[in-house]
């Protein structure tokens, strides 16, 4: 196991969210990574490293909420193949070039674009439902999740 903890795995632990574990992330449980001092293959679970994680404007800080990590890898695991990131964290300035929401939970790395080969964005997206994803919303190649909130879909 990396870095972050699945709580998926053991919800006795400190901090382990209540019942709804991807719908109700803090922006206090925000972890703070340097790619420069952690590495681009720093693993953050079974599955995903923190290199996957990063901004593409080539910034050296990822913020990483612990939840996403885990959402995402239980998708994975519920699919039973690789899921892909387009985007997950974004700094200020990159969410402004590619015409990010002003208030996107990539900001604060509480959200992932994502995609698998060979998979549809709405077959993502009805296992991040049954998931109890905070956010869904279904484009034509990926398929955006986040853990804010809950009940968000478009």
């Amino acid at each position: 196991m990396g870095l972050i903890q699945l709580w998926v795995d053991d919800p006795t632990l400190p901090n382990a969210p209540p019942d709804k574990l991807f719908n109700n992330a803090e922006l206090s449980d925000v972890e703070v990574f340097s790619l420069a001092l952690h590495g681009e293959s720093l693993p953050l679970n079974d599955h995903f490293t923190l290199g996957e994680l990063r901004c593409h404007d080539g910034s050296d800080i990822v913020l990483v909420h612990p939840y996403l990590v885990a959402l995402l890898e239980s998708i994975r695991l519920e699919m039973g193949s690789p899921l892909r990131l387009t985007n997950a964290y974004r700094s200020h300035q990159h969410n402004i070039a590619v015409g990010g929401a002003p208030r996107s939970k990539h900001l604060y790395g509480m959200a992932a674009d994502v995609y698998a080969n060979g998979i549809e964005p709405i077959v993502l997206a009805n296992i991040a439902d049954s998931l109890d994803a905070g956010g869904i919303f279904i484009y034509d190649t990926f398929c955006h999740v986040d853990v804010y909130g809950f009940g968000r879909r478009g």
